[in-house]
Formats: C-alpha cells, structure tokens, sequence
C-alpha cells in the first residue's frame, strides 16, 4: 500500500492548526452555547417564564441601564475613524513617440558619451540586466542630442503626464474640478515655483479654499506618504473628496556625468503619473473599488548609512545626480523587516502571530543564532504591489516573503512595460492586476513601496466590489502579451 509523500501530511498538519488557532474562539463557544441550549430545553417554558418574573426591574435601573447604553454606543461611534475608501484612480500612458528601445538608448548614450566609452559599457550591462522591455519611454526633451532639460522642457513634461492623468480620473469617475476639497501632489525631485500643485489649481480653475500640498524630496515611496496624509485630513474634514497626483519628472534629473553609481537611475526611470481620487463620503462606499484598511511608515533617517544611500549630490565635474549606494539593498532589507514587524499583527491570522511569537521567544531565551520564523504572508493577501524600483529590489522582496512568481507577476511586468515610475508604479502594478481580471471583492492588497531617507511604506487595501476588466488605461493594446517571460540577461 503506498504511503503518503511527507510534504503532502506536512501541508495537512500546517492547514490543520491554521484552521484550529484562527478559529479558536469559535471552537469554545460553540460547547458553552450548546450546554446552555441544553439546560433551557431541560428547564422547560415554564421554569423559564418563573425565573423571568423573579427578575425585578424598577424604572430607575431601565433609565440608567438606557442612558449608559446610549453613552457608550455614542461614545464608540464619535471616537471611530471615518472609513477612507479610493474612488478610482488613473494612470498615464506615453505615446510612441516617447518609447526608447534599448538600441535607440544605447545609441544615444554613445553619441552623449563619446568621450567616455566605460560609462557606455556600464549603461548597457545594466540596461541587459535591469528587467525593463522595449517599450519604456523617456520625455521628448531627452530625446534630443544632447538632452536638453530646462526648465520649459520639464514643466511642459509635467503639464503632460498631470494633466492627461486627471483628465482621465474626471472622465472615469465624473468628478467636477470644483467638486475637490484635497489636493495632494508628490515629486521628488522637480520641486519649481509656482508648485505643481498650483499649477493644478491654475489649469483646472480649483475653488480658493481647496486645501492643497505639495510634497518634494521623499522618494518613490511618496505616493503611499501622499495617501496618509490624505487619509488623515479626511479624517477631520467630513464629506469630502481628495485627489492625490504621484509623478516623477525625468526631464531635469538626467544625469550628464561619469559616476556609475549616479548613472544607474538614467538606466532604470521613465515617464509615468498617477491620479487617485479618495473620498470619505458615504455616498461613494457603493462605487468606490477599494476600502484603506491600514497604512505602515517606516523611517531609518537617523541611521547614517540609511540617509546617504539614495543622495543627490553634484560629481567632480559639477554634474547633479542621484547617488545609489551599494549598501541600498542591505538598507531596503532592514527597512522591510522594520515594517513587517508593525504591520505583522494588524493583518496576520493568528496562527502565524502564534508561531512568530514563540520563534521570538525561542530567540531570546534559548538561542539567538535560531532562525526567525518568517511569517506566511500569503495568507493575509491575495496580491502584492511591490515597487518597481528594479529587478533587484524585486527580487529582494520576493526572496524576503517567500512570495511565488505569480504573487510579483504585477511588479515585473510594470517594471518591463514601463520602467521605475517612481511613486506611481504601485498603480500601473494594480492597473496589471484588474486589467487581467483577477480583483475579486474581499481581495487585500498590499502596495510596498521604498524611498530616499531611506523609507519603506505599506499599504493595505481590500476590494469594495469585484472589479470589471478595465478596456482602457496604461495596459490597453498589450495586456493579453503579458505576463511574458524576461531572461536574466538580453544580450545588446
């Protein structure tokens, strides 16, 4: 008789004492209710009615019993938070014109490069490796040789991918530009005055008492800071709308020098926006396709290493660029953990809480050198936006969590269709998602994002309503070509 693989029993006892510990509650009150049953069926109707009548209430008792009931239910429903739920959002779509093959960028480099062929070199054994596809697209002023980022050039690029991004959220959700109470726009590193976001108000003809922010210098994990402080704000601020724009503006940021640690984000960055509208107004809870349950920010800026591994800085030429560390990945690591570690329990079912407690236990009190039991994360969420800030912080991540190929599908393909975004690459990854029809109501997503300073941001959504396969947005015309399979190395 052939015996039962081990793995296989192993999966089973695993299932088992999930079930068990994230049902436990369950498993006690079902024998106390049934004794009870039991002990009202042997009484009888009338030994019940006799107990009830021995009961004496005076109408002082009913009054006060009344009032605290409603003290405390007012109490409860003053103090609770006001659910914050997302809209819609949208994201920007380059056209071809802007796309940038590998030959076209490589060509480009040579040509910008001439007097530098290590630094050519460099570019294009990190371009092999770097994940991305042929269809990434840089703006026009890039385009030209040389590049020519000035100022006009990187508003007009702003212009471009803003407006277009909240055009399209205005045509999806049939919001009216005077219906905005919040405005919330992050750019990290084009921060020009006027702001974007008065431009925003100055394009669309905002209302004077809009409540607008700009948000600069924080990375690509500003877009999941942006939704905090939107979230917070509809907090204290009652039926109201908020628009959030995450964008990253390439035209003034390409860096012209020869340090292979400031040339690496010429290699990886590309075009892209996002508009998310989030309400807190009862009225959109039926329409809106997404709930915020929880947001985790992790900051490790007061550790030296972790503030200088994303800098901008000038080189000995006086070039300005942004300066990756070696040390970035080691950096995003422990950010991670940090951040896991506080949102664990607020997602985690219990069973897995139970077993990293005793793994910590074990830890302290037996041995340090045990490994830490990583908790299953794939039992709290059914999909993963990881930011695509390249192959290796996918990777990283992937490795970390113990996440499947399907789970960082989203992060790869948006990292190979369109490049690091920047902030609003967590949006093209659920765009992924939705636009493959896999976004079922009662799905959790969980967006994580990096940034300089250094930052690792979570987010925790879970889905209103199971949401239709989207016939337009950043993936139409090539989402049925995708998930596609990406070599380690494409030889150039």
């Amino acid at each position: 008789m052939p015996q039962t693989p081990m793995p296989k029993f192993t999966s089973s006892v695993k299932l088992g004492y999930q079930y068990l510990v994230n049902h436990f509650l369950s498993f006690l009150l079902i024998p106390i209710m049934a004794i009870i049953a039991v002990e009202l069926f042997r009484m009888g109707p009338e030994e019940i009615l006799n107990v009830w009548n021995t009961l004496h209430f005076d109408l002082v008792q009913v009054l006060c019993s009344s009032f605290l009931v409603i003290f405390i239910s007012t109490v409860y429903f003053m103090s609770k938070s006001r659910t914050v739920y997302l809209v819609d959002y949208s994201c920007y779509k380059p056209p071809v014109t802007c796309r940038v093959p590998f030959a076209t960028f490589m060509e480009h480099s040579r040509l910008i490069l001439k007097d530098k062929p290590k630094s050519v070199e460099f570019q294009m054994r990190i371009l092999e490796r770097s994940g991305l596809g042929e269809e990434t697209c840089l703006p026009p002023a890039i385009h030209y040789i040389p590049p020519t980022p000035t100022m006009d050039e990187a508003r007009s690029e702003a212009q471009i991918v803003i407006f277009t991004a909240m055009d399209d959220l205005f045509k999806k959700t049939g919001l009216m530009p005077k219906d905005i109470d919040i405005l919330i726009v992050n750019c990290s590193l084009f921060s020009p005055t006027p702001s974007l976001s008065a431009m925003i108000i100055n394009k669309y003809k905002l209302r004077s008492n809009i409540r607008s922010f700009n948000l600069s210098g924080m990375g690509c994990s500003a877009g999941l800071i942006s939704v905090d402080l939107a979230r917070d704000l509809l907090q204290v601020h009652p039926n109201s709308n908020a628009i959030i724009v995450s964008t990253e503006i390439i035209t003034p940021n390409y860096y012209k020098g020869n340090e292979r640690a400031m040339l690496l984000p010429n290699c990886l960055f590309r075009l892209g926006s996002a508009a998310i509208l989030m309400s807190n107004r009862r009225s959109d809870r039926w329409r809106a396709k997404y709930k915020l349950c929880h947001l985790v920010r992790t900051h490790r800026g007061a550790d030296d290493k972790s503030y200088y591994c994303v800098y901008e800085q000038e080189d000995k030429e006086g070039h300005i660029g942004i300066n990756l560390s070696k040390d970035l990945m080691a950096i995003a690591g422990e950010a991670l953990k940090a951040n896991i570690t506080t949102i664990g329990p607020l997602v985690l079912p219990a069973s897995e809480q139970f077993l990293f407690l005793l793994s910590l236990m074990g830890r302290k009190i037996f041995n340090p050198k045990w490994k830490p039991y990583i908790p299953d994360f794939k039992l709290a969420f059914e999909h993963f936006c990881i930011h695509a800030g390249g192959r290796a912080v996918i990777d990283e991540l992937q490795k970390n969590l113990q996440l499947s190929g399907e789970h960082v599908e989203a992060s790869r393909m948006t990292l190979h269709r369109f490049g690091n975004t920047s902030s609003s690459s967590l949006w093209y990854e659920l765009s992924y998602i939705e636009s493959k029809g896999r976004m079922r109501r009662g799905d959790r997503v969980w967006q994580i994002a990096f940034g300089s300073g250094f930052k690792c941001n979570s987010a925790v959504w879970k889905c209103n309503r199971t949401i239709k396969t989207p016939k337009d947005g950043p993936w139409s015309g090539c989402i049925d070509r995708y998930p596609v399979f990406i070599p380690e190395v494409v030889k150039l």
